[in-house]
């Protein structure tokens, strides 16, 4: 049996904040909105973006909302040239992100960096393009 994944949900602190991170830093395009959830359309062929009141989500899934530190996961864009990765680390900051890792070469040939999100979720961007 195949499952294909078709959301990722992430549990924010301040919804209207992550939503403009979001929306307006990253560029995703809102696919609903609501008080305690918004979801973010990627297109055909990518699973949905959720974002979720912290502590709704954590009642949702029956667990406690405290927690903090590395969280297990990372998430990652992959654009087609170093410029886009640059203006996107650009854009996550000034949406209020931070850059964990600044974009530079990799022995493997390509260019990568992180930032996290005002939450603190790591995202990773690379190209492959030399």
């Amino acid at each position: 049996m195949s499952l294909p994944v078709s959301a990722i949900m992430l549990g924010v602190k301040d919804l209207d904040r992550a939503k403009k991170f979001y929306a307006e830093g990253l560029g995703f395009t809102i696919d609903k909105d609501t008080r305690n959830f918004v979801s973010f359309s990627q297109g055909e062929g990518s699973p949905q973006l959720a974002l979720y009141e912290w502590e709704a989500a954590a009642q949702d899934a029956g667990v406690p909302a405290e927690g903090s530190g590395f969280r297990g996961a990372s998430f990652h864009l992959n654009p087609d040239t170093r410029e886009v990765v640059d203006e996107t680390i650009r854009n996550a900051v000034a949406a209020g992100g931070s850059v964990v890792k600044e974009a530079a070469a990799a022995q493997w040939g390509g260019y990568y960096g992180y930032f996290s999100d005002p939450d603190g979720y790591l995202w990773k961007i690379t190209t492959y393009a030399s």
